[in-house]
């Protein structure tokens, strides 16, 4: 079940669509922050690690980076299951709605399969539509 909540001072509202299962914490008053979790069946389409991420391109490679890690063409299944265990463990921040959805960060390290650990930023989109959350892609994280 979806629901909408409204967070914050009464002049300064926020309108959040959840999955009440993952939505934990709040303010004494009864709104305030929530922590927003990626559910453990969020959809991770498996196009987007075998024909995008692990697939060189002119632009926006990222599958030279992976490669440090050890993931590869070879073994995609790695990656989704690296990608699932940091979203479980990762703090969820919002970034920005459309009219597709709300999008999400969730940052953190990849443990690779030969042991190296990378920095990473993962967006995720929880759909406007049947309020599921989506994997859309990650990205290097600069370390500060």
């Amino acid at each position: 079940m979806i629901s909408s909540v409204v967070v914050g001072e009464p002049s300064v509202k926020r309108y959040y669509r959840y999955n009440p299962g993952f939505c934990v914490g709040s303010t004494s008053k009864g709104y305030g922050n929530f922590s927003v979790r990626i559910p453990g069946d969020a959809i991770i389409p498996e196009d987007k690690i075998t024909r995008y991420l692990l697939v060189h391109k002119t632009r926006s490679d990222k599958s030279k980076f992976l490669a440090q890690a050890g993931f590869t063409q070879d073994n995609p299944k790695a990656l989704k299951e690296a990608i699932q265990s940091l979203v479980a463990t990762g703090e969820t921040i919002e970034d920005r709605s459309n009219e597709y959805g709300t999008f999400y960060q969730v940052s953190g390290k990849l443990t690779g399969v030969n042991g190296i650990t990378l920095a990473v930023v993962t967006i995720w989109l929880q759909r406007q539509i049947d309020g599921k959350f989506q994997f859309v892609t990650l990205k290097p994280r600069k370390e500060t």
